[in-house]
């Protein structure tokens, strides 16, 4: 057990690079991995449910303790980014394929990484947790809506299918998840240890098989989709930042909900990009997963570096407690 403690420990340091890696070697050979796309939704419930395993009541207690912060994250988090998602589209004139892919990552959830780049850039990691949460279980009903509403000028969307998908995706293997840590609470604690392990595997499995599906047109249309995915993630996390502090939210929470807007469920967006519409629209989500954890870590640096003044870290140490 201990042994895959530290492997675990390994792979969540060195995500980024293991993404990296796999997307590059699902280019080059893509036969090696087209075959996991058949198990695409399998991988993003076993992530979903490792998430549903880490949950507990003091994370929805967040909600309670602090609402303000929890509304303004999850509202900036379905607004900014498939305005920004939309926008981009329109702008760059893209594909309907990839257009529909860019708007299906700005449309999902926070991702799980994201609560711990919050907490390395030493912004507010229980409001953090709490905004993943409320918008992974809004996403089943909003995800589908905003779908519906952004991209059906480009391809037909079937809010209905979304929402069946998204909610055995990810609703489900969560609810099971938070159910087997209340029976088996001792157990699970240690099995929480090896989670980022699954996770990581599962994630570079996924972002891997998407590429090798897609190779052909990324080699076409490449460059458009790094270049409007990383504007993407880049415009989502200054957004974020700058409305959470329009609003007078103080530091940590403006580093919090800055995280939570500019990192989205890549995996989640790839999932239903394979099963509703055709295999490039899930590259977006690919690529996203790839650039959003080199940009959430050098983000992370650099806040590390600038501690919040000490009435910032007052608020954010009592919300803490």
């Amino acid at each position: 057990m201990r042994a895959l403690e530290k492997a675990s420990h390994f792979a969540g340091n060195t995500f980024a690079i293991w993404v990296i890696l796999f997307a590059v070697l699902g280019f080059i050979f893509p036969n090696g991995f087209t075959w996991i796309t058949s198990y695409i939704t399998i991988l993003l419930g076993v992530i979903m449910f490792g998430m549903g395993m880490t949950l507990s009541a003091k994370d929805f207690k967040e909600v309670v303790k602090q609402p303000k912060g929890v509304a303004i994250g999850v509202a900036a988090q379905f607004i900014v980014m498939p305005l920004l998602a939309y926008g981009l589209a329109v702008i760059f004139q893209l594909p309907a394929e990839i257009a529909v892919g860019v708007i299906l990552v700005g449309c999902c959830p926070g991702g799980t990484a994201s609560n711990v780049i919050t907490y390395l850039s030493k912004g507010n990691t229980a409001l953090s947790v709490a905004i993943t949460a409320v918008s992974t279980l809004l996403a089943p009903l909003v995800t589908p809506a905003l779908v519906l509403l952004f991209a059906s000028q480009w391809l037909p969307v079937s809010a209905g299918n979304l929402f069946l998908s998204i909610f055995q995706m990810v609703v489900i293997p969560i609810t099971l998840g938070f159910a087997v840590k209340l029976i088996f609470k001792e157990k699970v604690a240690e099995s929480i240890k090896v989670l980022p392990l699954v996770s990581v595997i599962s994630i570079v499995a996924i972002v891997a098989a998407v590429v090798g599906a897609s190779k052909d047109r990324i080699a076409e249309t490449g460059l458009i989709i790094f270049s409007i995915v990383i504007l993407h993630n880049i415009l989502g996390l200054v957004v974020g930042y700058f409305l959470a502090k329009l609003l007078k939210l103080p530091e940590p929470d403006q580093r919090a909900i800055s995280i939570e807007v500019g990192m989205q469920n890549s995996g989640l967006g790839a999932a239903l990009a394979a099963a509703h519409f055709n295999p490039i629209a899930a590259v977006p989500s690919a690529i996203f997963s790839v650039w959003h954890n080199i940009s959430g870590p050098i983000l992370a640096t650099l806040w590390s570096k600038r501690k919040p003044s000490t009435k910032e870290q007052k608020v954010l140490t009592n919300k803490s407690a």
